[in-house]
């Protein structure tokens, strides 16, 4: 193959890959986008970004952020690692309930079970930040890609030139 067909194998190539990439990183940012505005979450009073429709990766940092503001608030500033699986069981007057033989009766700690939901939701917030910096370094290197093709487009008409006698 002479240079100028690779120059111009080369140009058309990089063209379509960064197409492709700008295309699919667009399609990203699009996707993350419609699924978190479907859910019409807005930021509570009391966010980095107040009242706000959670969309883009600000306000869903700003959202995730408040959930573990509140969680933490919740559970006495523990988090769930720092929490026993049981705790001891009151009664109605706030007095602790023994067994019959003298123990504490257990139950389920309850404020473990709100970590759980709020790591989950925590979670899904992150990762449609975590898309959208995928999606815009996808674009990136499409426009890189796009650019490169052009490069080579032009080197290939100069190559083209400088062989004409």
């Amino acid at each position: 193959m002479d240079m100028k067909k690779a120059l111009v194998l080369s140009s058309v190539v990089a063209i379509g890959v960064g197409v492709c990439l700008g295309a699919g990183g667009v399609w990203g940012i699009a996707f993350t986008y419609g699924n978190v505005a479907r859910e019409r979450i807005v930021t509570p009073p009391d966010a980095a970004i107040p009242g706000a429709p959670v969309r883009g990766p600000l306000t869903l940092k700003a959202e995730a952020d408040v959930i573990r503001k509140h969680t933490l608030e919740t559970t006495g500033g523990k988090i769930f690692a720092e929490m026993p699986r049981q705790v001891p069981t009151f009664d109605e007057h706030g007095a602790e309930i023994i067994d019959a033989e003298g123990k504490p009766v257990m139950t389920v700690n309850t404020a473990r079970d709100i970590w759980i939901t709020a790591t989950t939701l925590t979670t899904a917030l992150h990762l449609g930040i975590l898309t959208y910096v995928f999606s815009s370094l996808i674009i990136l290197f499409g426009c890189v890609s796009v650019w490169t093709g052009i490069v080579f487009a032009l080197f290939g008409r100069r190559y083209i030139v400088a062989q004409t006698p």
